[in-house]
């Protein structure tokens, strides 16, 4: 019995260490507040030079080029910095992981293989002390999805500053994430060259997805029904309330999306997407959003340009293709997303069109648009000052947050261990 107090003990001491480097939920706004001075990207294309955006009660009311405040309000002198929306990152496990060396601390896989009841949201993690190394750099807003087998379950959205995962929803269950069949498979190890063949069971693995899709509709016409969890996971999508957001890369497997997702009448999202350059007409047409890899990435086969993955936000601008970026879906590379929106804008995306790939196009994917994605009147004020170009890697520097009004503690783990080594460098510097 000793022996087990003195391991709940520990484990609870762990836990409370564990948990000290986050920082707690910003207060509910009580008093109106106004940034004045500032040059606001509004991410609709407009650019507001020495201008001033005022909310309360969480919500924007005013953007104005004058600098004029009433006088109960809080007023934040923005002289020489920027505004943003709260950037928004896409299929994420942000929040389901912690170590992930560490098998208890991974929460993003179930086993089986059709799992559309699986709910990434019950399982975020709004302690993790991650995520405010990622909110540090602008990320206010994520995609939470669930990984493993052919489909791995729904995702939801949230916003980044919540006691529990009931406060941090902005939209649950959003959609379902399906993991398309390859049209290549690989035989031994797979860094050996010449171990890939043609996937023998490609069709046969997209007739087990058509006849799933089919029963989950047949069941969801019924109206007396045994209830059955998986299909009823699947019901939003063929009313369209739902999307299904498919992983795939290969030009054949995007062709195969096309027409799955005509014959299904449902709303798609391709994601991953390499060889969408060769299919943005069909895609406009299909009216198919995309939410692309992280631009920091090799093309997707030896003989392609080497610059292909920089210049394929600007393809899919000029096609009129709704788009978001991504830094991809490791939980530590989150905070990297406008880094890899900003190396677009060398290959041809304008300054604002990039902010948009991460504001505006996420949030038009998401269903969210109708109050983020956007600084307008009426909207949340969701945003984030920059005392540099936010992205820019040298100038970059997230001074405030603001998320549905409330300020953000923009400290993390990270800056906690600078300023104690910090410390400690400039203690020896004066002992010598």
């Amino acid at each position: 019995m000793k022996n087990l107090i003195l391991l709940f003990l520990s484990v609870y001491s762990l836990s409370l260490v564990a948990q000290s480097s986050v920082p707690s939920p910003g207060n509910t706004q009580k008093q109106a507040v106004y940034i004045t001075n500032a040059t606001i990207h509004t991410a609709t294309g407009k650019v507001i030079n020495n201008g001033t955006i005022g909310f309360a009660d969480g919500k924007i009311t005013s953007i104005s080029s004058t600098n004029d405040a009433p006088a109960n309000a809080e007023v934040i002198d923005a002289t020489g910095k920027h505004i943003y929306p709260g950037f928004i990152t896409c299929q994420s496990i942000l929040g389901l992981v912690e170590v992930n060396a560490l098998r208890a601390t991974r929460d993003y896989r179930e086993v089986g293989t059709m799992k559309p009841h699986v709910r990434s949201i019950i399982a975020y993690n709004t302690d993790s002390r991650i995520t405010p190394t990622v909110r540090s750099n602008g990320i206010l807003i994520a995609q939470i999805m669930p990984q493993g087998g052919r489909i791995p379950g729904s995702s939801s959205v949230v916003q980044l500053d919540a006691w529990n995962y009931e406060d941090a929803l902005i939209k649950e269950n959003d959609g379902i994430q399906l993991n398309w069949p390859s049209m290549i498979r690989r035989t031994g190890w797979w860094a050996e060259p010449g171990g890939l063949k043609p996937n023998d069971k490609y069709q046969k693995d997209i007739d087990e997805i058509n006849s799933f899709f089919n029963e989950a509709r047949a069941y969801c016409k019924q109206n007396d029904k045994t209830k059955n969890l998986r299909f009823e996971a699947m019901c939003g999508i063929f009313d369209k309330t739902k999307n299904v957001y498919i992983s795939a890369n290969h030009v054949k497997e995007i062709e195969s999306i096309i027409s799955f997702a005509k014959e299904q009448d449902i709303n798609v999202v391709l994601c991953g997407g390499r060889d969408v350059w060769l299919l943005t007409d069909e895609l406009k047409e299909a009216n198919i959003s995309v939410i692309l890899d992280p631009t920091h990435e090799l093309p997707y086969r030896k003989d392609d340009d080497i610059d292909l993955p920089f210049r394929l936000p600007k393809m899919l601008q000029d096609a009129g293709v709704t788009f978001a970026m991504t830094a991809g879906n490791f939980y530590g590379d989150q905070r990297n997303l406008p880094f890899t929106a900003s190396k677009a804008v060398a290959y041809g995306l304008s300054q604002e069109e990039a902010l948009q790939s991460i504001t505006l196009g996420p949030a038009k994917i998401l269903g969210i648009d109708d109050r983020v994605g956007t600084l307008e009147v009426g909207k949340d004020a969701t945003l984030i000052i920059s005392s540099g170009d936010a992205f820019d890697i040298l100038s970059n520097h997230i001074e405030e947050a603001f998320i549905e009004g409330r300020k953000l503690n923009l400290d993390n783990k990270q800056k906690q261990l600078y300023r104690k080594f910090q410390g400690k460098f400039e203690q020896e510097v004066k002992q010598h």
